[in-house]
């Protein structure tokens, strides 16, 4: 008997949750279909069906009575699908499908997730020490005092590599933060004890696959340099060429993806609650940083970087060394690269009032390089503050640390010399059609309006008389975010790599002017490309890009001709030609009819259920009463239908995108 019982109750859920989800054509998780299964059934089974069949008072209905409490019953069990379509569609509205993670995964990283957790309650007690966590709650703002930007230094300090490395990527911000916070972030370091030496070479030979040895004929255990992610040692090849290798420490990659989390949790905690935190842009901020720092983790990566780069620069024959790098030698953990002999240009003042180098010429050297490496080879140094950067034995600059890189294709190339050119002349519309060009154009867009506030932006920084800075930069993209134009991210990484690299040159040169020294660079591409062999090679481009077109010109022109002479020349007009728009037209086609039919169904079921007389099914129920119940479930279904298609479908539709 329990057997059969068990097998009754699993056949029933089966039929309702299957009767459920197919009225409302949408997929639920099945743990959820059970419960309301089982829950709508015993709503009718303890409660609804006693209810009704109370005035037969548990005796056999009569033969005249069988017709009625058969249909009595079958209403009865209808209805234990459309309780459970109720239940789905409020909980849909409550608590949507993924909101909670699935109860397979509730146990999975536990560990993982207790971890995180310890770390962030730490990194909260850190702000809140101090006294920073005002801050994240938006009871306070962002102070302009030295006192607030010493607490944010001993803060990033105090909380490790990840937030080390941010706080120095902020000292380069002149843009964002006031000068008190770029003086304190300049003194953060990204020092740590260095790891042992055995260990360190045993790293090694895993990468290369040998003991260290035979690849090199020294091999210093002693680091030239230990930060929190990686330490340096100096060593030499069989063949003579000095050489540095870079360890990734164990578990710096597990470290930073934590930390990540963190910065992206707390990116939103201040987007979301302070107004300095949106005005900052903290989420695109929290987004590049942790791009970066993948990347830079990542060994592979920098020496890809490396070797691209150096191809660049060998091309054009660049004034600027970059290290090479030994592929075969390294891994994601180890890259072994060529030695740049030299001093690091954040110290380097002294050295350059003994060998008689001039700060001006060198930061405007350093400026033009950058730009090269933008408008000619189209692949970045996407992190140039001061670490990464070497005055050489030989008087030249060095750019070491790849790890991170910004690249353009020949377009967007084309694009930033445009709004470079329009910003030059200070020509309002061409820098509007210039940023419109490289982004998709807003439905809404008051290009009028978008032109006058460029022009009036132009006016006052860019006249003359005016001292223009880096903090333009902030007020123009506040200009293009107001008029919503989506600036692809590889442009606006120019402008990231460009406000850091400004911090460079103020500490070689304190009164480099970078618009204006920028401007000089931009004169001078303007009158390369004008030169006869750049004026050649640009129309040979167009010229091969046209042929294509030209050749099927005159086949399309005939038969234009050729229908026009027959009278056969039509245009169509295709509306709703894209799949997805028929789809959306249809589903608020259906939404609509059902709607509609839900409510005169419901009228209609209002209008027989009140209707007293006629033939009846039992002493308590007439005919046209029972009609109207029924009528009223299927009135119910349909806007069950309508709910679940407003609470469910735009998601989906959504994670299909």
């Amino acid at each position: 008997m329990l057997l059969v019982t068990v097998f009754g109750l699993a056949v029933n859920t089966t039929l309702v949750a299957y009767t459920a989800t197919r009225l409302l054509d949408v997929r639920y998780t099945l743990w959820r279909l059970v419960f309301v299964s089982v829950v709508s059934q015993s709503i009718v089974q303890y409660g609804l069906v006693p209810t009704l069949f109370a005035p037969f008072d548990g005796t056999t209905p009569s033969p005249d009575e069988t017709a009625g409490a058969v249909a009595l019953l079958a209403l009865a069990f209808v209805c234990a699908p459309v309780i459970a379509m109720i239940m789905l569609v409020v909980w849909e509205a409550v608590l949507p499908t993924g909101a909670v993670p699935p109860v397979r995964s509730w146990f999975k990283g536990v560990r993982a997730r207790l971890r995180r957790t310890r770390r962030y309650l730490q990194i909260l007690a850190i702000a809140s020490r101090h006294g920073l966590f005002g801050l994240l709650r938006g009871r306070r703002q962002l102070g302009q005092g030295p006192e607030q930007a010493r607490s944010l230094r001993l803060a990033l300090d105090d909380a490790g590599v990840t937030f080390v490395k941010l706080g120095q990527i902020l000292s380069t911000r002149r843009d964002l933060l006031p000068p008190a916070y770029i003086a304190e972030l300049a003194k953060l370091q990204d020092q740590a004890a260095p790891i042992p030496g055995a260990t360190a070479a045993e790293l090694v030979e895993t990468a290369i696959g040998a003991p260290v040895g035979e690849v090199f004929s020294r091999f210093d255990p002693e680091p030239m340099a230990a930060a929190s992610i990686a330490q340096v040692h100096s060593a030499v090849l069989h063949g003579g060429q000095a050489v540095v290798v870079k360890v990734r420490r164990p578990g710096a990659a597990q470290a930073v993806e934590r930390d990540l989390d963190i910065i992206g949790r707390l990116a939103h905690l201040l987007d979301r609650h302070t107004a300095w935190g949106r005005s900052m842009d903290v989420l695109g901020l929290a987004a590049g940083f942790a791009t970066a720092l993948r990347e830079e983790v990542d060994f592979t990566v920098e020496a890809r970087n490396l070797a691209q780069v150096a191809v660049a620069h060998d091309r054009r024959r660049a004034a600027v060394g970059v290290p090479r790098p030994h592929p075969d030698l390294s891994d994601e953990g180890v890259l072994v690269m060529e030695r740049l002999s030299g001093v690091p240009l954040a110290t380097a003042g002294p050295v350059l009032a003994e060998r008689g180098l001039e700060p001006g010429p060198l930061a405007a050297s350093l400026l033009r390089e950058m730009l090269d490496e933008v408008m000619i080879d189209g692949i970045f140094h996407a992190d140039p503050h001061p670490g990464n950067l070497l005055l050489l034995d030989d008087d030249r600059l060095g750019l070491i640390d790849f790890g991170s890189v910004g690249r353009l294709d020949r377009e967007l190339r084309a694009s930033l010399q445009a709004i470079l050119t329009a910003v030059d002349r200070q020509d309002g519309p061409a820098l509007a059609d210039a940023f419109i060009g490289v982004s998709a154009r807003p439905d809404e867009l008051d290009q009028a309006a978008f032109e006058r506030a460029l022009g009036a932006f132009m006016a006052r920084h860019l006249m003359a008389g005016t001292a223009p800075d880096l903090r333009m930069f902030t007020e123009l993209f506040r200009i293009i975010a107001k008029y919503r134009i989506a600036i692809p991210p590889e442009l606006a990484a120019v402008f990231r790599a460009l406000a850091t690299l400004e911090g460079c040159l103020t500490a070689i040169d304190p009164g480099f002017d970078l618009v204006t020294q920028a401007r000089s660079v931009g004169e001078a591409y303007a009158e390369q490309h004008l030169r006869p062999a750049a004026v050649k090679d640009m129309l040979a481009e167009e010229a091969a890009d046209l042929l294509p077109v030209l050749r099927k010109l005159p086949r399309r022109l005939d038969r234009l001709a050729a229908a026009a002479e027959a009278g056969r020349l039509t245009a169509n007009f295709r509306l709703f030609s894209r799949a997805e728009d028929r789809r959306a037209i249809t589903d608020w086609l259906h939404q609509v009819l059902l709607t509609v039919l839900a409510a005169a169904a419901g009228v209609m079921s209002v209008m027989l259920i009140g209707i007293e007389t006629g033939p009846s099914l039992t002493d308590d129920i007439g005919l046209y009463q029972f009609l109207g119940l029924a009528l009223l479930l299927i009135a119910s279904i349909m806007a069950l239908r309508v709910l679940a298609d407003i609470f469910t479908k735009p998601r989906d539709r959504d994670d299909a995108r």
